[in-house]
């Protein structure tokens, strides 16, 4: 079983799709943050994929909304995980000195109902790593979403794929893109 978190309007073929949002494509409207996989038996998902649906999770909530992923992930399972990269906007401010070419990324909106929610925090390479091996992650290392999603579906596009300038693939990539294997 493979499950696509956080996955908003996005439609992965051969994943169990989990959101807030109500979609026609969601197999549970649901949170994906600790505690809220609850449907899921330990220890039954090969495979989970997360497109900057984390970054809205604040630092102290971030420890335990891992917990709650690698709890329903198989040993030996993959983590496919892209944030906003920090690093990357800094690049791109420094390169402009305009913040409006980072605010989308750095502060993000997505209405959920009546409601606008924001990111929490952000992420660098260096901090995320750290994470993933605090929360039972190893051999992580930077994967390519390019490469990665055309595996699944040659068409898909998400915020995994943002370049700046806005879809030049030799620009600055917008996400950081770390992959990592359950160990614990």
């Amino acid at each position: 079983m493979k499950l696509h978190l956080g996955c908003g309007k996005k439609y992965l073929d051969g994943f169990v799709h989990i959101d807030l949002a109500d979609f026609e494509h969601i197999d549970f409207k649901s949170s994906i943050d600790s505690l809220s996989l609850s449907m899921f038996n330990d220890d039954s998902v090969s495979e989970i994929y997360c497109s900057h649906a984390f970054e809205y999770f604040d630092r102290n909530k971030a420890i335990g909304v891992l917990n709650e992923w690698n709890r329903v992930m198989k040993i030996g399972a993959k983590l496919f995980l892209t944030v906003p990269d920090f690093d990357n906007l800094i690049k791109i401010y420094l390169e402009t000195l305009s913040l409006r070419d980072i605010l989308g990324p750095l502060f993000g909106k997505w209405q959920l109902g009546d409601n606008d929610i924001y990111h929490k925090t952000t992420w660098n390479e260096f901090d995320l790593k750290k994470l993933l091996m605090q929360c039972g992650f190893g051999g992580i290392r930077s994967f390519n979403p390019i490469l990665y999603l055309s595996s699944i579906d040659k068409e898909y596009d998400d915020y995994s794929l943002a370049f700046f300038p806005h879809m030049d693939r030799s620009g600055i990539q917008v996400s950081l893109a770390l992959e990592g294997t359950k160990i614990q």
